[in-house]
């Protein structure tokens, strides 16, 4: 999967914004402030952290050894890094985007809930 297609999927979700407050390298996606996804824009083959489900977490590594790994630079618990060099189904790619999105979203405060609700 590339960059754009990676992006375009991450900015279609309801409140998603992007940035790069690490430095031009490392593209952040956000849901009401929160991150949910980083993505290193100068790895090759392309690299994006995505929040998941500490179980499923484990299991996806078990399932894709070398293309799903703990999170880097992340707490590894609760992070994956996805290694987008072609061998992960574009569906799967798309589904732990979800994840990691509906994750955040959930675990937003009351406040944050009421206001991405009322977008």
């Amino acid at each position: 999967m590339n960059i754009d297609t990676f992006r375009n999927y991450c900015l279609s979700k309801k409140a998603v914004t992007e940035h790069l407050p690490f430095g031009p390298d490392n593209l952040v996606f956000k849901v009401m402030g929160k991150i949910f996804s980083i993505v290193s824009l100068d790895e090759i083959p392309l690299r994006a952290n995505l929040k998941c489900d500490p179980d499923r977490a484990i299991e996806l590594r078990e399932e894709y050894d070398g293309s799903i790994l703990p999170g880097y630079h992340m707490n590894k618990q609760h992070w994956n890094t996805l290694v987008l060099d072609n061998r992960l189904n574009p569906e799967l790619v798309f589904g732990l985007i979800n994840h990691s999105y509906e994750l955040v979203v959930n675990s937003l405060s009351k406040k944050l809930k009421k206001e991405f609700e009322d977008l």
